[in-house]
């Protein structure tokens, strides 16, 4: 007897701008709806309507975008996952946020919604808040195949594609934080200064820290676990001051 499995979470760092890619239909709300917090999530639409009172006037796209990144950039300034819902279908669309996320040091991330392009007229046309056709649902399809195989070197440093209504439907998500993300250390500390490769005298200031070190084990020296050294290094040791290994940067 056999029984399917559900699917591997899939990872979304914590510091992230995470975009929504599809065409019109494919499910984007719903999906944002489920996955994210509703402060978490700015939508096109719901920004074209602030600032024009008709979430279809394409007219208002322009200022409606420059708003959204405004907001954006104030979360993301506050360490705030923040997920963009749009089509993102065209790379120039997708190039002002991935610069964005950039200005403010945290990951680009895409999720990508492929549904087939019949699936998506038919829920367009179902839809009375909308009044563009098929052939516009047609040309974002068209438009995302033709950037699927390019998102990776388009800066995005994660991209997830889910291809068809199950997948999607099945698809979970798990927000980890970076691995220099240390915000739940809450020390006490113990700042030491760059040190510039002095490491004998490193070691006996730990030492008078009451740190501790096995010079038999090839562990390196650590603190009590009630404190935590942090010391400024310009370049890396052969050990590390703490009780666990601490990364530097993400991968």
């Amino acid at each position: 007897m056999t029984g399917s499995t559900a699917p591997d979470p899939l990872p979304i760092p914590r510091m992230s701008l995470v975009l929504l890619v599809g065409a019109s239909g494919s499910g984007k709300s719903t999906f944002a709806r489920t996955h994210f917090g509703p402060y978490e999530v700015l939508s096109s639409d719901v920004f074209r309507g602030l600032v024009s009172n008709d979430e279809n006037d394409q007219s208002a796209t322009s200022a409606a975008f420059e708003a959204l990144r405004h907001v954006a950039a104030h979360r993301l300034r506050r360490g705030l996952m923040t997920v963009i819902d749009a089509t993102n279908v065209q790379p120039e669309s997708r190039r002002s946020l991935v610069q964005l996320a950039r200005d403010h040091d945290v990951l680009p991330v895409a999720i990508v919604l492929d549904v087939p392009v019949g699936v998506c007229v038919e829920r367009n046309a179902a839809r009375t808040d909308r009044t563009f056709g098929a052939s516009v649902v047609k040309r974002q399809h068209d438009q995302l195949q033709r950037s699927l195989k390019g998102l990776g070197r388009e800066g995005f440093r994660r991209v997830h594609v889910l291809r068809g209504v199950d997948e999607i439907a099945a698809a979970r998500f798990t927000v980890a934080p970076l691995l220099n993300d240390l915000r739940h250390e809450r020390g006490p500390f113990d700042a030491i200064g760059d040190v510039h490769g002095c490491r004998a005298e490193l070691e006996t200031l730990l030492g008078e820290l009451a740190t501790r070190s096995s010079a038999t084990s090839g562990v390196g020296p650590s603190t009590p676990r009630t404190r935590r050294a942090a010391a400024s290094c310009s370049s890396a040791t052969s050990w590390t001051a703490g009780p666990t290994p601490r990364a530097s940067s993400a991968s």
